[in-house]
Order: C-alpha cells, then structure tokens, then sequence
C-alpha cells in the first residue's frame, strides 16, 4: 500500500509539473485529484496496519530479554 501511495505522489508531481509548464488547469484539478487519492490510501494503510490488541509490549520499547 505505501508503494502505490508513493507512486501517486509522483504522478501527482509530474501533474503538477505539466501544469505549471502548460498553464493548464486540467492538468492541476488532475494533480489535486491523484493527492487527494493518494492521501485516502495513506490514510486506510496507516489505519489498517496497527498494533495488535494482544501486543504486550507498547509502541517505541523493547522486550526485555532475560
């Protein structure tokens, strides 16, 4: 899911870049529209991949190992 969301965030440049060397608004309704996408699938993806509700140990320690 993070490789899709970085490959739209480059489709979204490349819009962005063909705007502003075109001058054409397609072309930047198109570059908001692959963000917006693009933002949604980071969103699900960040959502979808939390810890497990048995995880003993919390987020950013270590187990110890004795």
């Amino acid at each position: 899911m993070l490789v899709l969301t970085l490959v739209l965030a480059a489709i979204g440049f490349a819009l962005l870049v063909a705007a502003l060397a075109t001058g054409s608004v397609a072309w930047a309704w198109g570059c908001i529209l692959i963000c917006i996408i693009g933002a949604g699938t980071l969103l699900v993806s960040a959502l979808a991949g939390g810890r497990p509700e048995n995880d003993p140990v919390p987020p950013g320690r270590h187990a110890r190992k004795d």
